[in-house]
């Protein structure tokens, strides 16, 4: 066992010894060690009920026989970080969380590592960790929560954003909104939509890393602790049959997971986050490539923020995917069509192919095999001379009518002021919100900007105005919203050079983002472009920003 080294021999017996101060026996200690990473915390209503889920996952372990150490890593809410410079904190943290791991795995020689987050950098982060390390590893999240109901409607925290919109084009009173506020939110759990952090639960599901109904058993069910607690056995057997990540994370589980993304419309911060545990598994994952993947896979499934099921006029969320069939459903159609790899190792010790034998779809209005939503996947990556290294939009997101959009930019260095013009009603329809240097290095740390296509929408502009940005959006965002474009704006990348009235061309059938300025004309502005000083000169995100790569390679830390 690994943990040999600090448990074996005469002498060990000091280690021994602090295994003792803690209350463990001898009979413990020589069972295998399984960390145990739970990001809990009371700020995270995704994180709030993992002392529960981690109780479930070490039940399992003593049940297989191994003994379980339970340490503990940051997270933070998006949501509640949203708006404000918290949210330069919140993809910065994705690197802190998996070197806190290593060092804790590396440090006390874990025999084998059950990783338990729910939110959407701590789920990319415990995977680049699992990656990294390479011993037994296995995931289990919190789960979804469940959708609110406001006036007989399913409702999530995306019409909270957007409620503040609503409310200042006159669609909606304060006691409107109040309302919603009571009613968005019912519980536990990672936000109920495909935002970013189902997107990577059900993707990890996807990759082989997480026991099958990882990404959508509610996080209130009962089968929610039943899977923990089959998850921490689990990892007893993983370690028996030394099934590691590098067994399991190969470049056709990679693929899988992209299809997998495509089919169900996933979050744009998937594009960031896929790369980034690809690169620490040793895979390389082009931008390009998900064009062409995108283009094979039909979009099955529309969830919460993407447009109403046009059939029945519902907004599907994550608990409906799982009343469905969930992720297992999905992959055995992909499987059905020949478009992921059956043969590729999961942490159940069989196969992608052997997991889906025998699922089914359940509600197909939700899991739409014969009748896809779109030809296409839910993400395109558009490229041109605004967006040389590339940008990402949700294409499933997008009402049809903004697909190809043109107009003059109005430029704004920042969030907050783009967010001040629309709320001061200074945006005029067919116009091009341009907000630069929120890029990994500009922001630093790629702000999410929730707030400003959240007020678009609510204010019914999804169709009228666009949106670009060298910062990211929130899997909650929906319309006609363009992020990652890179080069950044601090890189000197065309973004930065964008002045107000340039036209802006957006063409999403045919995957491009432009500007309509000659060659010379983006040379003469780079030639006259000045680097800006940094925002942020000490602490963790002055050094983030020093070491930070582009969107366009994940921003991972050099």
């Amino acid at each position: 066992m690994r943990s040999d080294v600090v448990k074996k021999g005469v002498e060990r017996s000091a280690h021994r010894s602090l295994f003792k101060a803690m209350g463990l026996t001898d009979e413990e200690i020589n069972r295998p060690l399984i960390g145990i990473a739970n990001s809990a915390n009371e700020v995270v209503p995704g994180h709030i009920h993992l002392d529960k889920i981690a109780e479930a996952v070490k039940a399992g372990v003593r049940l297989a026989g191994g003994t379980p150490l339970e340490f503990s890593t940051i997270g933070v809410c998006d949501g509640i970080a949203m708006g404000h410079e918290g949210m330069k904190y919140s993809l910065a943290s994705r690197e802190i969380i998996a070197d806190s791991i290593e060092i804790m795995a590396k440090a006390h020689a874990f025999d084998a590592l059950v990783l338990i987050p729910n939110c959407d950098k701590i789920i990319p982060a415990m995977l680049m960790a699992a990656a990294r390390i390479n011993i037994p590893a296995i995931i289990i999240s919190g789960g979804p929560m469940m959708a609110g109901r406001y006036r007989g409607q399913d409702i999530s925290l995306t019409q909270m954003f957007e409620g503040v919109g609503a409310f200042v084009a006159g669609k909606i009173t304060e006691e409107d909104l109040a309302e919603m506020e009571e009613a968005a939110c019912p519980g536990c759990g990672s936000c109920s939509g495909m935002f970013t952090a189902n997107s990577m639960n059900c993707l990890t599901e996807a990759l082989g890393m997480a026991l099958p109904g990882n990404g959508t058993i509610p996080a209130v069910s009962a089968a929610r602790l039943r899977l923990a607690k089959q998850t921490g056995m689990k990892v007893m057997e993983l370690i028996e049959k030394d099934i590691k990540p590098s067994d399991i994370m190969i470049p056709a589980a990679f693929f899988n997971a992209l299809t997998v993304d495509m089919a169900l419309g996933c979050s744009t911060n998937t594009v960031l986050h896929v790369p980034a545990v690809a690169a620490e598994a040793g895979v390389e994952i082009k931008l390009e490539d998900l064009n062409v993947i995108s283009a094979r896979t039909p979009h099955l499934v529309t969830l919460s923020p993407a447009i109403a099921d046009p059939e029945t006029g519902l907004r599907y969320h994550v608990q409906d995917l799982h009343e469905a069939g969930g992720v297992s459903a999905v992959m055995a159609v992909l499987h059905r069509s020949g478009l992921i790899d059956g043969q590729t190792m999961t942490v159940t010790g069989k196969t992608v192919g052997e997991n889906v034998a025998g699922a089914e779809i359940r509600r197909r209005e939700v899991i739409r095999e014969d009748e896809p939503y779109h030809k296409e996947g839910g993400l395109a990556i558009l490229t041109g001379n605004l967006a040389p290294d590339g940008a990402v939009v949700k294409q499933s997101a997008v009402e049809p009518e903004a697909w190809v959009f043109s107009g003059p930019a109005r430029v704004f260095d920042g969030e907050d002021d783009a967010v001040a013009a629309l709320i001061a009603k200074q945006i005029n329809k067919g116009e091009v919100i341009v907000i630069r240097y929120e890029g990994p290095k500009g922001g630093p740390g790629m702000r999410e900007m929730l707030t400003a296509t959240a007020t678009v929408s609510g204010m019914g502009l999804g169709k009228d105005i666009a949106l670009i940005t060298d910062g990211r959006f929130s899997g909650a965002t929906r319309g006609a919203a363009i992020g990652h474009v890179s080069p950044e704006a601090a890189e000197g990348g065309p973004i930065g050079l964008i002045r107000n009235g340039d036209i802006i061309k957006i063409d999403i059938p045919n995957k491009r983002l432009d500007v309509e300025l000659s060659d010379e004309e983006l040379a003469q502005r780079r030639a006259e472009w000045k680097a800006p000083e940094p925002k942020v000169k000490n602490g963790y995100l002055a050094r983030y920003a020093r070491t930070v790569s582009s969107a366009g390679k994940g921003a991972v830390v050099d």
